[in-house]
């Protein structure tokens, strides 16, 4: 099975020079977690997380740790944004996705095509819904062993 079979191809980006409020409510109306940073050409430049907006690692860091964060669009994507993020290639095996997935407990990963550019995102929720499918398909995990081999 391939990417693209499973993966999330409408895909909401944002701009590497959008505000965070911005930026976080577009993911919130969207009910999305991770928020894939590209340029004009769906080059991918970075990633953004929700968990990178509500507290950013710049936070921690602050030697007053009772400095307050506020989610503003003063900062954009660029400044919080995962730069040079862990892909996987529309070619690659679903099995490689859940791979990087587990290893790197990972939510979601951006799916890139032969050209480097952004085509997909494959989810843990769309992990899951595999899951779901062999199960139904198969019965019990044992069954779905038994019908690899």
């Amino acid at each position: 099975m391939k990417l693209p079979e499973i993966m999330t191809d409408k895909l909401i980006t944002g701009d590497p020079e959008e505000g965070l409020r911005e930026a976080f409510f577009k993911m919130r109306h969207n009910h999305i977690r991770h928020l894939p940073v590209v340029d004009a050409d769906m080059q991918l430049l970075g990633v953004v997380t929700d968990r990178d907006l509500r507290r950013p690692d710049w936070v921690d860091e602050a030697p007053d740790l009772t400095h307050v964060y506020y989610l503003d669009d003063n900062m954009s994507l660029k400044d919080v944004m995962t730069r040079n993020p862990i892909v996987v290639h529309t070619y690659d095996p679903v099995q490689r996705a859940a791979q990087i997935m587990r290893e790197h407990r990972f939510g979601a990963v951006p799916v890139l095509n032969k050209q480097q550019r952004l085509v997909g995102m494959v989810s843990a929720v769309d992990m899951l819904q595999i899951l779901e499918e062999l199960l139904d398909r198969f019965g019990s995990p044992e069954g779905v062993a038994e019908a690899g081999r």
